[in-house]
């Protein structure tokens, strides 16, 4: 099949909305939170609505009349936008449609300032998990039973559209964040080939991640994240956490929260059973904050320096 193009639509087009909406849930009843009923009961005005909203965006593949692809990016809370209502006809599955409706969403959620998208996919549907793990959604832990048939259970996944794997170029931000501290500043020292070749280490390492936190352009947190497979608790990988940090200008309005959310959903997507961070006994204001989303301080660190 040709690529075909993908389009916004507007209230005009709500009879091929209903269309191929109901088309959709025809193929595929166990894959949305609504019903075929329910939405053949919607008179005409209800569609007119939807593509009214200027909180939604839907986005349609196809050949005039002949929509084969559909998906909505709904901005429910400021900065939060839901990504719902996708479908692929069968005869269009395999052929890269579904990513590239996904990545219209995603544009269209950067251009309203938005810095995550969440979506529910079916525990069943292993396919659309796939696409969706695929395209860089990682699991919250959230899950609650399909509204249109409770048998099934869904999975929630979120897109962060801030947080991303550093860059080389990243680098020098990344060591002013993390010197920008006392306790830091002397042991870190100033930028130089020793971090860079650091981190082309961290770079090669599939269990080692260096995160930033990206706000209009400019990088304002990091993270480094580490795998740890072990023998020990049968088998299971530990996730590692270090060097949290947040630029100054942005301390104390959640992004410490975010980043640490984001680092537990990296664990979960790698199948890791716990995560662990060690904090310098100094900083009494992180201990809190560790405490608050749920760490307990388990165990006495202990450290020997060998060089």
């Amino acid at each position: 099949m040709p690529e075909l193009p993908v389009e916004r639509l507007v209230p005009a087009d709500a009879e091929r909305l209903r269309d191929v909406r109901l088309r959709a849930l025809t193929d595929a009843p166990d894959a949305f939170g609504a019903t075929y009923e329910g939405d053949k009961a919607h008179p005409m005005e209800k569609w007119v609505e939807r593509l009214s909203n200027p909180a939604s965006a839907w986005f349609a593949a196809g050949d005039g009349d002949r929509i084969v692809g559909l998906v909505c990016g709904l901005e429910e809370h400021p900065g939060q936008v839901h990504l719902l209502s996708m479908w692929v006809a069968p005869e269009a599955r395999g052929t890269g449609l579904a990513p590239r409706l996904i990545d219209e969403v995603i544009t269209w959620a950067r251009g309203r300032g938005a810095e995550e998208i969440g979506l529910w996919a079916v525990d069943q549907n292993v396919p659309a998990r796939r696409l969706y793990e695929r395209t860089g959604f990682l699991p919250t832990g959230k899950v609650m039973a399909l509204p249109s048939n409770p048998a099934l259970m869904e999975s929630h996944y979120a897109l962060s559209l801030v947080f991303r794997t550093a860059r080389a170029a990243d680098l020098p931000v990344i060591v002013g964040l993390i010197t920008d501290d006392a306790i830091a500043a002397n042991r870190t020292g100033a930028y130089g080939p020793e971090h860079e070749a650091a981190f082309a280490e961290i770079a090669a390492d599939p269990n080692n991640e260096l995160i930033v936190a990206e706000l209009k352009g400019e990088v304002v947190g990091t993270m480094q994240l580490t795998f740890i497979p072990g023998i020990s608790r049968r088998g299971a990988t530990r996730l590692q956490v270090e060097a949290v940090r947040i630029a100054g200008h942005l301390r104390g309005q959640g992004w410490g929260r975010k980043m640490m959310e984001y680092a537990h959903a990296k664990g979960r997507a790698r199948g890791a059973a716990m995560v662990q961070l060690t904090s310098d006994k100094q900083r009494e204001d992180a201990h809190r904050f560790y405490r608050s989303i749920g760490y307990t301080q388990s165990h006495e660190g202990f450290k020997l320096q060998l060089s």
